[in-house]
């Protein structure tokens, strides 16, 4: 991305981040307050992702450092990959058979009764638009606008 790209990408986020602190105002439960509020949080860390990737540009352009070219290659690949989780964040390692949720323990999938032995990993189920109340459309709008996809998923398992 150009300089003037990630100007325009900065200026977006502060925006819908501002939107998303004035939406805030009118949540009617913890629940959604908490949405909006790691949504906020999530429209910082791409603000600053941005604001580091613009100074690694500078930085190439003034010449100063030597290992800014390869800096900068590095956070724009990590800028692509770049999502806000407002929910549940899912891991799973296929070779162990283990899972965790949200960054804890990692726990066995593995299931074992009368019938046998079996591997059950939960699922991310997405939130429906009734369940995101007024932060469906700036989530909708935030990921057309910028292509940074926003998840709203909750892990479920599926108990036979």
């Amino acid at each position: 991305m150009t300089t003037d790209q990630n100007l325009m990408l900065y200026t977006k986020l502060a925006g819908f981040r501002l939107v998303v602190l004035a939406n805030r105002f009118g949540c009617d439960s913890d629940f959604s307050r908490e949405l909006h509020h790691r949504l906020v949080e999530g429209l910082d860390a791409a603000i600053d992702r941005i604001r580091v990737i613009m100074e690694l540009e500078r930085s190439v352009l003034i010449g100063e450092d030597e290992f800014a070219e390869y800096q900068l290659e590095g956070e724009i690949e990590i800028f692509g990959r770049f999502t806000i989780n407002l929910l549940d964040e899912l891991e799973i390692d296929y070779d162990t058979h283990e899972f965790r949720v949200n960054g804890g323990d990692w726990m066995s999938a593995w299931a074992a009764d009368d019938t046998g032995v079996d591997i059950n990993y939960p699922e991310l189920v997405a939130l429906i638009a009734d369940e995101l109340g007024s932060l469906a459309p700036i989530i909708k709008d935030i990921t057309l606008a910028t292509r940074i996809p926003v998840y709203a998923g909750r892990a479920v398992w599926s108990w036979w």
